[in-house]
């Protein structure tokens, strides 16, 4: 019998199962309601053991610590060497058991590079804890390890016959960090019956960052721009020779290793990194415990570009040098470019429905904030959307526009002069290769811009002139690349205002044409569920009319996003306790939104509390299907409904993505100017499946 269960098992040491396993807890999140995290034997006190912390933490399980191992190895070796193996695997499964009563999946991963048992026992302990749990096992195979396809064949074929042999389900091989030159010659070499996915080495997740130089070395920053410090370190230099000589070696990534009396190698080392003619450094670390003067400090924070991240440690730079070497790569909950690029890396790589066809998955009731996410972006790397950002001046802009490339969420393109985005890039340290980048002060078609425009609007008065004036400005020029097709849809807002961002859809992409209005929702992510809430940005005050079209629409993204409708068209009464023309209002759109769309799960008028609290539901509306189960609100007006998603925002700890744009014929969506790096992440994505969405229904008409 299957079992809601799987074990991660690596064949060899450093084979990157955290990067397998990061892809696979994804899966689990999206479809799974609750998922636990297992370890059978730790090396590290548990408070500490980095496998729990960043499983937990990253995706945020609810489960304590304590129950997400079985036992340490000081333990283990304790009952080994009283001849207590047996004991061992008792006690393992007697935690795992536990686990098994309370959680809906396991994702139990084996040892892979703390401690090797095979040195102290003839066996492989974890396929022998696989054994005693009997659940299905995914294992993951170093091709470093192998000289070349064919042994790697064998070996995977060996790895099948004992297996079989202690009767053990497969359920995948994956094969990782084979050499990019011999992916294809590989695939076409490995033919086994069980599933198998390789993916290729990537040297920057073997690099070490900033950060982790730092927590490793005991380093301490003496800049003070913080965000560098996800830097990737290529290779680590010692600035030992005179400025003009020294500068020759730089190369991108290069950590500078340097006497922190060595003012002319610091400075000279800053404006280098400005300028474009010279590689983009990941930082400088100054030895001997030497800071530069403060005069010199003022001097190279007076520029308006990112600071190059600068550490220093006390002793002296050859014993530095060797630290630094000594640092071994990771990915941690501070690595979110690389895991970023692992998660994209895995996505890319890995076929998860053949996998979780040979899963019992059970399918959660509600949907959670990241299960909501994890979705999301799912569907946005299935969508094959480009999206367009006018605002690449904006930094938050860019490392989001990173992110997405690497998750390869969709495909980007921004707005503005190549050369300086590049820059602004390089001095960030972002890779943003992939983007395309398009230059309005040389667009080549831009008098077929200009004569559209005017064709769209000179009934309202506008002339050539007038349109070409209208075209310089970057929000009208990025809505007209929609417009025509050069993007599928459009994300601004960080630097422009709401009006900037939706206007010039209003004028030029205009309604589908089966929306009675345009209208938007915001995306509420609470602790433990996803609410949509509409209209919050648009419709001051709907009439009974366009509140019915506002459910009809709010009901028609939720589904879109995974969350099943239940609407609540909300007033200050519930049910038939209330008069006067308000509660009136909100009777007559309920009723207009159940004749336009007969299936619709659609309840009200009804209160807030009443909505979303089942024990106030059971009260005020007992008999309904929608009360204490609300998925969409549905505000009577849009001072209640910005009002209270702002509240709810910042008094409830939600999180909340919007406004997203319904009824216009392609996506244009804002961002709030006060915006994270996460929210155009989730904007972007979201604005992708909108896309996908309208291009499959105007197939279909």
């Amino acid at each position: 019998m299957q079992r809601n269960a799987f074990f991660l098992y690596s064949d060899a040491r450093q084979s990157g199962t955290r990067i397998v396993a990061l892809g696979l807890m994804a899966m689990l999140k999206r479809e799974v309601a609750d998922v636990a995290y297992f370890k059978p034997i730790i090396t590290q006190p548990v408070a500490t053991e980095p496998d729990i912390d960043f499983f937990k933490h990253y995706f945020k399980l609810r489960q304590p610590v304590k129950t997400a191992y079985g036992l340490h190895i000081d333990e283990v070796r304790k009952l080994i060497a009283e001849d207590r193996l047996h004991e061992v695997y008792e006690r393992i499964l007697e935690r795992y058991h536990a686990l098994e009563e309370v959680y809906n999946f396991i994702l139990c991963e084996g040892i892979e590079d703390d401690f090797d048992f095979e040195e102290v026992l003839d066996l492989d302990i974890d396929l022998e804890i696989a054994v005693s749990l009997a659940i299905p096992l995914i294992v993951v195979v170093n091709a470093q390890k192998t000289e070349n396809p064919e042994s790697l064949h064998q070996h995977l074929e060996l790895l099948e016959r004992t297996f079989a042999k202690h009767r053990l389900q497969l359920l995948s091989f994956i094969v990782n960090r084979l050499d990019t030159s011999l992916t294809e010659e590989t695939k076409a070499t490995l033919q086994t019956e069980t599933p198998l996915f390789i993916l290729p080495e990537v040297a920057e997740l073997n690099q070490p960052t900033i950060a982790e130089i730092m927590e490793q070395t005991g380093a301490t920053l003496i800049s003070e721009n913080e965000k560098m410090l996800d830097r990737s370190v290529t290779q680590s230099i010692v600035g030992a020779m005179t400025l003009e000589h020294y500068l020759h070696y730089l190369k991108d990534g290069d950590l500078i290793i340097v006497p922190g009396d060595r003012t002319d190698i610091l400075v000279g080392t800053y404006w280098a990194n400005l300028s474009r003619k010279n590689p983009s450094i990941a930082g400088m670390l100054l030895t001997g415990g030497l800071l530069p003067s403060e005069s010199i400090m003022h001097l190279l924070s007076g520029v308006d570009f990112p600071a190059l991240p600068v550490i220093g440690l006390s002793v002296d730079t050859q014993t530095a040098a060797l630290m630094v070497q000594a640092v071994q790569p990771e990915i941690t909950l501070k690595s979110e470019r690389k895991i970023s690029l692992a998660e994209g890396l895995f996505s890319d790589h890995v076929d998860l429905d053949i996998i979780k066809k040979r899963l019992t998955l059970p399918r959660p009731e509600t949907m959670t904030p990241v299960r909501f996410t994890y979705m999301l972006y799912e569907k946005s790397r299935h969508s094959g959307s480009d999206i367009l950002l006018p605002e690449s001046d904006d930094e938050r802009v860019l490392r989001a526009v990173e992110i997405v490339l690497r998750r390869n969420l969709c495909k980007i393109t921004l707005l503005g002069d190549p050369e300086k985005i590049t820059q602004r890039a390089s001095l960030l340290g972002l890779d943003l290769t992939k983007a395309r980048i398009v230059d309005p002060e040389q667009f080549p078609d831009m008098n077929k811009y200009v004569e559209t425009f005017y064709q769209l609007r000179q009934r309202k008065g506008i002339i050539r002139p007038m349109a070409k004036e209208m075209m310089s400005r970057i929000s009208y020029f990025a809505t007209m690349m929609v417009y025509l097709g050069y993007a599928d849809g459009l994300v601004s807002g960080a630097t422009h205002t709401t009006r900037e961002t939706i206007k010039p859809a209003f004028e030029i992409i205009k309604m589908q044409p089966d929306a009675g209005l345009i209208s938007s929702v915001f995306f509420m992510l609470l602790h433990d569920r996803v609410l949509v809430y509409g209209d919050c940005a648009v419709n001051p005050h709907p009439d009974a009319e366009a509140l019915s079209e506002i459910a009809i629409q709010s009901a028609r993204t939720a589904r879109a996003f995974g969350i099943e409708p239940r609407v609540a068209m909300l007033s200050y009464s519930s049910g038939n306790s209330g008069i006067g023309k308000d509660v009136e209002k909100i009777r007559r759109a309920t009723k207009t939104a159940r004749q336009k769309a007969p299936d619709l799960l659609i309840e009200g008028p009804m209160q807030y509390d009443a909505a979303i609290d089942p024990k106030v539901a059971k009260e005020k509306m007992p008999d309904s299907r929608v009360a204490g189960q609300t998925t969409v609100f549905i505000f009577p007006d849009l001072n209640t409904g910005n009002n209270t998603y702002k509240a709810v925002q910042r008094s409830a700890g939600a999180i909340a993505i919007g406004p997203i744009m319904q009824g216009i014929r392609k996506p244009v969506n804002d961002l709030s100017r006060g915006c994270l790096v996460e929210d155009v992440v989730h904007t972007i994505a979201i604005t992708a499946v909108q896309a996908a969405m309208e291009e499959k229904e105007d197939r279909q008409q």
